[in-house]
């Protein structure tokens, strides 16, 4: 598997954690404007994926929890956002 491939595993694996928890799905779709009826489309394509680990990325418990439940090291959801389109552009916040 290649680092895009992998980083739209991690994005995949976050937006199922995320629609776990309706309140975070709730703040996910206010956030974005995303409509649900087209997430599963939606799934399909890096550049929202890359947006899912984007609001993952909003907070540090956010990032934590997904970590917790994956198995995954918090560095790994930033490393697979760098993957993703979009991803190489710096954030001055």
């Amino acid at each position: 598997m290649n680092r895009r491939e992998y980083a739209e595993t991690i994005g995949l694996q976050s937006l199922t954690w995320l629609v776990q928890d309706s309140e975070l799905l709730g703040r996910f779709l206010a956030a974005t404007g995303t409509d649900p009826a087209q997430m599963a489309e939606l799934a399909q394509d890096a550049g929202f994926l890359g947006a899912v680990l984007d609001f993952l990325l909003t907070e540090d418990s956010l990032v934590l929890g997904f970590a917790e439940a994956s198995g995954l090291a918090p560095e790994a959801v930033l490393q697979a956002r760098a993957s993703l389109p979009g991803g190489d552009v710096p954030h001055w916040t």
